[in-house]
């Protein structure tokens, strides 16, 4: 088959390189919009502990993390080494022994059935802060092995890389979708017409301007996110592990002495790439409470990245009713990261016509 994938984030990366190994004829295309999520974004892949309480994101979310191994593996085969992936841990934080109490009852009552989490440990604050040495000295906390961080820039590249090494074509700008009576046939790319047999879109917050011209209407919107990395001259920062505060803030470290922490969720943003100095302030403000010991750091850059936003907490992905021969996958929103590499995995599978082994009635592209 032939087949086009219309974005290069993180799920349309993910898709290609699943495509091209499978054997298929894969052109990807990217417009290479500012503030596209994949780029910006620093991951965290934890989906055990969450404020989401919905089975069906769970069962992706979950997914997503038993994904992560074989992906990485299959990357170092094809001789990619720098993939931004390394799992380190995460810190459940709180001052409230409650609190962490009923995150340790929660991550315990689902490990039979997701024994990747790792071993699960009660710290003490000095324990903590052992392994963040920013942290604030009153906070105490859940240590989860198997959780891991993801830097999303250095994954996409590494995939689209294999990918290309696989015969995978890649284009830069603008596609457009062509459609003939109600089956797309392929993309306008500047003036030239590509004819495929599927068309795939993982063009995150940007799918819908893509599917709106041939009738599909699906409510995606972006969600602006100011995060911001710092750096600490001469700390080892290199294992530390991520933290998870009790707000949706968060904190991971990567190996060139630098925290990330992130991030505002500015819904009704648009595409106004801008980094704001409420924005900042909230990140800040949140990171220097949980993290104190991050005042001397400086300030590196203030990444911006829209994340696309479905009607609810769940990815949109499959096909449509009323067009054929179209896959969509998007709408991961703030989870985009944590989930990202298998559901481009799902996605490529449909595109292909393969049976999936999740159902996928709950993430139907076209409900509102």
């Amino acid at each position: 088959m032939k087949i086009i994938v219309v974005g290069s984030g993180v799920v349309g990366a993910s898709s290609a390189y699943q495509l091209v190994k499978s054997g298929h004829e894969v052109i990807l295309i990217d417009k290479e919009h500012k503030g596209a999520a994949t780029a910006a974004g620093a991951g965290i892949v934890c989906p055990w502990v969450s404020s989401v309480k919905d089975d069906d994101w769970y069962r992706i979310a979950k997914g997503g993390a038993q994904f992560y191994p074989r992906l990485i593996d299959q990357l170092k085969n094809d001789g990619e080494e720098n993939v931004g992936y390394k799992k380190v841990g995460a810190l459940c934080i709180s001052s409230d022994p409650d609190e962490l109490h009923t995150i340790e009852k929660e991550i315990n009552d689902k490990y039979e059935n997701a024994p990747e989490i790792g071993d699960v440990q009660r710290l003490t604050a000095k324990e903590a802060c052992e392994l963040f040495p920013p942290l604030n000295a009153q906070l105490e906390a859940i240590f989860i092995s198997g959780a891991a961080r993801v830097d999303g820039k250095l994954l996409r590249d590494a995939m689209i890389r294999a990918a290309k090494k696989h015969g995978a074509k890649v284009l830069h700008g603008e596609a457009s979708l062509i459609k003939e009576q109600d089956v797309v046939t392929g993309v306008k790319f500047h003036h030239e017409t590509i004819h495929a047999d599927t068309v795939l879109i993982a063009a995150g917050a940007w799918a819908s301007a893509l599917l709106e011209p041939i009738g599909i209407d699906v409510k995606v919107e972006p969600q602006r996110g100011q995060i911001a990395h710092i750096k600490l001259p001469d700390a080892d920062t290199s294992n530390w592990p991520v933290v998870l505060p009790e707000s949706s803030h968060y904190m991971l470290a990567f190996d060139d002495s630098r925290v990330v922490a992130g991030a505002t969720r500015e819904t009704g943003s648009g595409f106004d790439y801008q980094a704001t100095v409420g924005g900042i302030n909230e990140v800040l403000t949140n990171a220097l409470t949980v993290a104190p010991g991050l005042a001397n750091g400086t300030i590196q850059e203030v990444r911006i990245g829209f994340r696309p936003m479905g009607p609810d907490v769940l990815p949109l992905l499959g096909t449509f009713d009323s067009v054929k021969r179209v896959v969509v996958a998007t709408g991961l929103g703030a989870s985009g990261l944590t989930m990202g590499p298998y559901v481009g995995a799902l996605a490529a599978s449909i595109a292909e016509g393969k049976k999936v082994d999740v159902d996928l009635t709950a993430y139907r592209p076209e409900r509102g």
